[in-house]
């Protein structure tokens, strides 16, 4: 018995150590970038993809399960694969020139983002589209920190507020196609959904009344 607890033991110990290695240290980055990215894209994706599935998706449980499953796959593989690709190309570019310099993250950056999110689908759609917005609020500030733009004397927030959604909705009554179809699925049922009705049920219990009915 003691002999056997002692190899997976001496084992532990041996990975713990070659982990301490530093000359090993860029090419496990890239591993745990692997990891991280398979477990923060399952995390946010599994959540997102069963609340839009059971809210606006039609079908069996099954089939439903089977969609979200889906989902979460492929943004966790996908973001998997970008986070390897990235972190990669970043300690080949720092090892071929000595040091690391800005242009090497957005050169890493664009070769994972063609190779991994270059596919039209909803899943990668989605996701350049949540990156699209952080990225123009981003930009937007380090024009002022950078005194490309003066300092607004109030707060533009309103303002941007005001344009995004009068834009959207816009766009969702006379160019509906233009968006994203869990946008327009998410806007339908506010904005359409909640003009027709029959009686208490689908008033207040139900958005639709059952089928049966």
């Amino acid at each position: 018995m003691a002999g056997g607890g002692a190899a997976p033991s001496a084992l532990l110990r041996a990975v713990n150590a070659l982990l301490q290695q530093r000359r090993y240290r860029a090419a496990l980055a890239v591993l745990k970038g692997f990891r991280n990215g398979a477990v923060y894209g399952a995390k946010t994706r599994a959540s997102h993809a069963l609340v839009m599935t059971f809210l606006f998706r039609s079908g069996s449980l099954r089939e439903k399960l089977k969609s979200i499953a889906q989902a979460t796959y492929t943004h966790s593989r996908n973001l998997a694969y970008f986070v390897f690709t990235y972190k990669g190309l970043m300690a080949l570019q720092s090892r071929l020139q000595g040091k690391k310099i800005p242009f090497h993250s957005f050169f890493a950056a664009c070769i994972g983002g063609w190779l991994v999110f270059g596919e039209n689908n909803p899943i990668n759609s989605q996701i350049v589209m949540y990156l699209l917005s952080r990225i123009l609020f981003g930009l937007s500030r380090l024009a002022v920190e950078k005194g490309c733009v003066p300092q607004p004397k109030q707060d533009p927030f309103p303002f941007v507020a005001a344009l995004v959604w009068g834009t959207v909705l816009w766009l969702f009554e006379y160019h509906r196609q233009t968006l994203q179809p869990s946008l327009q699925a998410s806007m339908t049922y506010l904005y359409e959904d909640s003009n027709v009705w029959h009686d208490i049920s689908d008033f207040i219990i139900y958005n639709k009344r059952p089928a049966s009915e």
